[in-house]
């Protein structure tokens, strides 16, 4: 099929009338353990059920005994092929929040950030754990359970701390003697372990210490070491991370938690040093990284890769916010992030919308006031014998979970049939790949189905532990059936081999990743198009197919593929989002929607072209990290007169507030807030426009820059092919049969 056979699952995706079961799943003999579901065959006298992925029988249990053809259980009712069950587990611990917070910032940025933070604690949960770690030259842990007066563990920044050598400063490693007015456990709540008790000085419920936090959070103060003019302020950024890491691995393994970093620049000292403290040593460049002249690069990338397996293996989320104009280090930190399912957002400062905005909504509840993120998921596959499981590409690690259904090929997160998130969320997508192990039809039943079984066991924000089971099956078809290509979804599709082509960018040399994505296209569309050997002419698609060498086109333009004129932390942002959102809003990523507004009509969806930008109309264009409204030079004349403020054009005036309210309601349900951009024809902030749109009119086109914009656009200012000439070599080779 060349396009591998591929899912995108989003395994805590808010259902509409979905309820939570609050009883155990049944399940299949060892080493089977599949999950009862509607396709398992059933036999109601016997009390029997068999297996539809190993075709084991297994008897119900006792309590299923009324079973009937007419009183089944949800499980095995159609339209339940997903259920979640409420386990009967004693609840986990109340999830942490660990705040690592940079004072390296100006007064501004650094009052604003307090502020912010001081707000997300009215959002936390009452029983929920906080702790605060603040670093410049030094890192220092804030002891909350110490109220008489701030004090706090100072740890050098310049100097690399092991594991034990952390518990042994901050007195987690002994049992320390509980001191008089130290928190107990409370009744109904598990007891506190030993080494909880000395992390607990450190780690406390927002309920008991919101007003000391609060009080140490505004007393802040920038660091008050001296920075000359030609150095940067020295910052430890490595050594804090490392030193929350240690404190919560010490006292809280396999408990929910998120480490929250708040980085205002690069880090400049000790380990995971990103670049020198002399203003004249520039930050490195995609350029460096690919001469291997970047000098700080690899040592930082090993050293944050070995944070984020220890936090990823016991079970805790590390999020990066970083308030910066210039980079901070993101390359070399991404593995923190991508490795546990953190959130990354990237904005000039903590005093945008962009931040704020985003950091607050990170705390949205669900409708039963839960906060909606999920801790410590597993999620595992089962496939019938036909198919075998790839791998995953999405934030997680690997479970090395091997069983019967993994296959040969390698795709992703490879040789395991379960992966583990730290964090989950309703809007996390994996993308998983299969492959079919037995390529011969013999010994294929007429109308059997191949099934999957996705199984994700996490701990909800409510303390209770859920196990989704989400069960898929779909016919198999000859090799050569019409049926298979009926049933490709193209979009899909295309979401599914960006997430292999950003897999390869980040281990290959780019070039060969596009060469890969053009030779894929070639050998897809030889394999599905309708066409006579040699003559391009001739060359058809099936519907289903139309769209996808588009996406393929804007793919091989778009900032996931084309490092040029993106520094290394955007292109790591940007994969990085890509990697964990749903097949909608990755498409709206590889391939921008614009929406037209006019005189001629209610605003329609146009064309991603060249063709589009006309001096009569107002242009919406969403690329999911930017909104861009833009005015045609009639337009932004008229406005620049005023029209829009005299009664007699009140038509203006809506016409110029339509793309506004229609931007409020995309900015209203994303993250990160994307950033907001207003422009008109021919100021700088045009270029967002220009470099998204197919270039189909450029410089170079008949008529040059001296043709007439009304009916043929804007002229772009580029060499690279437009989407016809890209066509038109996709049909040649494709008819040629070369690829």
């Amino acid at each position: 099929m060349v396009v591998p056979i591929g899912a995108l699952y989003t395994p805590l995706k808010e259902r509409e009338g979905a309820q939570a079961f609050a009883y155990e799943p049944v399940t299949c003999k060892m080493p089977c353990r599949a999950i009862l579901n509607p396709y398992c065959q059933i036999d109601v006298r016997a009390k029997l059920w068999i297996c539809p992925f190993c075709l084991q029988r297994n008897q119900f249990p006792p309590h299923y005994k009324d079973i009937s053809s007419q009183n089944l259980p949800a499980e095995l009712l159609g339209q339940y092929t997903t259920i979640e069950y409420i386990l009967n587990k004693p609840p986990s611990l109340p999830p942490i929040f660990l705040y690592v917070v940079d004072t390296c910032l100006d007064e501004v940025d650094l009052k604003a950030l307090k502020d912010s933070l001081v707000v997300s604690l009215s959002l936390l949960p009452p029983n929920s754990l906080v702790g605060l770690i603040t670093y410049g030259t030094m890192a220092q842990v804030h002891e909350l359970g110490y109220s008489d007066c701030p004090k706090s563990y100072v740890f050098r920044g310049s100097k690399e701390y092991n594991a034990k050598q952390i518990q042994d400063m901050l007195g987690l490693g002994s049992v320390p003697a509980m001191r008089p007015g130290q928190p107990q456990a409370r009744p109904g709540q598990p007891p506190l372990a030993p080494q909880n008790a000395g992390a607990s000085r450190f780690l406390l419920p927002v309920s008991q210490c919101e007003f000391t936090l609060t009080s140490i959070l505004e007393q802040l103060q920038q660091d008050p070491w001296p920075v000359a003019n030609d150095r940067r302020p020295l910052r430890c950024t490595g050594t804090a991370l490392s030193v929350g890491v240690g404190l919560l691995e010490a006292a809280f393994q396999n408990t929910g938690a998120r480490i929250m970093l708040f980085a205002g620049g690069p880090p400049t000292e000790g380990p995971g040093m990103v670049v020198g403290p002399e203003l004249r040593e520039p930050i490195r460049s995609h350029n460096d990284i690919e001469k291997d002249v970047a000098k700080h690069a690899k040592k930082a990338i090993k050293f944050y890769e070995a944070i984020a397996k220890r936090a990823a293996e016991k079970g805790h989320v590390i999020d990066i916010f970083a308030g910066c104009l210039d980079q901070i280090g993101l390359m070399e930190m991404k593995s923190l992030v991508n490795l546990t399912n953190g959130y990354m957002v990237l904005s000039d400062s903590f005093n945008t919308a962009i931040f704020k905005q985003s950091f607050i909504r990170l705390f949205s509840k669900d409708a039963d006031g839960y906060l909606q993120m999920g801790f410590n998921a597993t999620l595992e596959v089962q496939t019938t014998r036909e198919l075998r499981v790839c791998g995953l590409i999405g934030p997680a690690i690997s479970a090395n979970k091997k069983s019967q259904c993994v296959g040969e090929t390698e795709i992703g997160i490879a040789g395991t049939s379960a992966w583990k998130f730290c964090g989950i969320t309703p809007k996390t997508t994996v993308g998983l790949y299969f492959e079919v192990a037995n390529q011969q039809p013999q010994g294929m039943q007429p109308n059997s189905k191949g099934l999957i079984q996705f199984v994700t066991l996490y701990q909800h924000a409510s303390g209770q532990f859920r196990l989704r089971v989400s069960t898929i099956a779909r016919n198999w078809a000859e090799a050569n059936a019409p049926e298979i290509p009926a049933s490709i979804d193209q979009e899909a599709a295309a979401v599914l081999m960006a997430r292999i082509a950003i897999f390869k960018a980040e281990i290959d040399d780019s070039p060969d990743v596009l060469r890969w994505l053009d030779r894929m296209l070639i050998r897809l569309c030889q394999k599905f198009a309708d066409y006579r050997k040699d003559d391009p002419t001739s060359f058809r698609l099936a519907e289903n197919f139309t769209l996808y060498p588009q996406f393929m086109f804007h793919l091989r333009r778009s900032q996931f593929l084309q490092v040029f004129n993106n520094s290394p932390d955007e292109t790591a942002f940007y994969r990085h989002v890509l990697n964990r959102e749903n097949v909608n809003n990755s498409l709206v990523m590889i391939q921008p929607t614009l929406m037209s507004y006019s005189f001629n009509g209610p605003s329609a969806p146009e064309l991603l072209d060249s063709v589009s930008i006309k001096p009569d109309v107002i242009l919406l264009l969403d690329t999911f990290f930017h909104i861009l409204i833009w005015h045609g030079e009639t337009i932004a004349a008229w406005r620049k007169a005023k029209y829009h403020e005299q009664p007699s054009y009140e038509n203006f005036k809506l016409l110029l507030e339509a793309p506004k309210s229609d931007a409020q309601e995309l900015l209203a349900e994303r993250f990160p807030i994307p950033r907001y951009i207003d422009c008109d024809a021919g100021g700088s902030q045009e270029r967002f426009l220009k470099s998204k749109v197919n270039p189909s009119t450029t410089h170079t086109s008949p008529g040059g820059y001296g043709f007439n914009p009304q009916t043929q656009g804007a002229a772009i200012a580029t060499d690279d092919v437009s989407l016809q000439v890209f066509m038109d070599h996709l049909k040649k080779l494709s008819v040629s049969g070369s690829s």
